[in-house]
């Protein structure tokens, strides 16, 4: 395991940002607390901020994120008695990651987080994940459940595995031809030669197009799609409730790893679907909460796999839907779920 960097002041901390190695100074009133580092695991250099002592809560990103997509849950859940860990996964930020789609299999994902706790000398933990980091952690509850006690998912529903065709086939039959990004982040190279052109529009305008804010302002269509940018809109500039120091956060990872890393996620899909197959039918076990904005368009698209959790999920303590929030719940209402969260982690410990 690596050194950890300390910010102590906000002299340190705003010293620290101008070296390249920061944070946002917008997130917390008095000076931050948080600690960085670095673990090896699994042949990467693990990167994570983390503060506080108790029971670890680890909280795990989805895309196009990083770390910072929790820096307004991070102090928030310490001051409630939590170690919480907040890394950059594989492919992402500070980590990065290999190329090769293969090693995004997720035995590697799960390998990841759970080597993590090893060199933090942790035995288990709480699992929060937005987003695909929702993903991982509904797996990581099947495939780790001694080491993976509860479950905090937002955004994505659990759904549960199946034998047959993978979610990518499903979404190619039902496409019908038209545009789906998940099918678009299928292809080789593609992608990457669009977002990766001009990083913070490609940031910019997926963070507003699908926040509550954009999603309640009528978007130009185009009637038939074939880039991911024609489906979103750029604001032109970068939204409130992110902030400019988060932002360039986002900017800096990606810039440094390119975007193929973090697709590898997607066109895992089926791979990781086939791989958990051997769980057809299972159901998490484990306490857990769902939390997910009203307006979140994963909500409607996935409004089967929400209204059967109840059965999916043994002990599903609730499913808390904030009104007036897009897809990036923890960002845009950071009160609201943060109360969610310690409702749900204070009923665990």
């Amino acid at each position: 395991m690596g050194g950890h960097q300390f910010f102590l002041n906000r002299r340190s901390f705003l010293a620290a940002m101008a070296s390249g190695t920061a944070l946002d100074p917008s997130i917390a009133a008095s000076p931050p607390t948080w600690k960085t580092g670095r673990a090896k695991v699994a042949g990467l250099e693990m990167h994570y901020v983390e503060q506080g002592t108790g029971p670890a809560v680890l909280l795990c990103h989805g895309f196009p994120e990083c770390w910072i997509s929790w820096r307004y849950q991070i102090g928030a859940l310490a001051a409630a008695g939590f170690r919480v860990i907040a890394p950059d996964l594989r492919g992402y930020g500070r980590t990065g990651g290999p190329k090769d789609v293969a090693a995004y299999g997720i035995a590697s994902l799960v390998g990841d987080v759970a080597g993590l706790l090893d060199a933090l000398g942790e035995r288990k933990t709480a699992l929060v994940g937005h987003d695909f980091g929702a993903v991982l952690a509904w797996h990581a509850a099947l495939l780790e459940p001694q080491r993976f006690h509860a479950v905090a998912a937002l955004s994505v529903p659990f759904r549960q595995p199946a034998l047959g065709p993978g979610p990518v086939a499903q979404l190619r039959s039902l496409a019908g031809g038209n545009f789906n990004y998940i099918l678009y982040f299928q292809e080789a190279d593609t992608p990457e030669a669009e977002l990766e052109a001009d990083i913070p529009r490609f940031l910019r305008s997926m963070f507003y197009t699908v926040s509550a804010q954009g999603l309640s302002r009528p978007r130009p269509g185009m009637s038939r799609p074939t880039k991911l940018l024609h489906t979103l809109t750029d604001p032109g500039s970068v939204p409130e409730w992110i902030g400019e120091d988060a932002f360039q956060e986002y900017v800096l990872g990606f810039k440094a790893n390119g975007l193929g890393p973090a697709l590898n996620w997607y066109r895992n899909l089926d791979a990781n679907w086939a791989a958990m197959s051997r769980f057809a039918g299972a159901k998490i076990e484990q306490p857990a909460v769902f939390i997910c904005g009203a307006q979140d368009p994963v909500l409607r698209n996935t409004r089967s796999l929400f209204e059967r959790m109840p059965a999916t999920v043994a002990r599903l303590s609730e499913s808390v839907i904030i009104p007036d929030c897009g897809h990036w719940v923890q960002q845009e209402r950071p009160e609201h779920t943060n109360a969610a969260l310690l409702k749900f982690l204070k009923s665990v410990h």
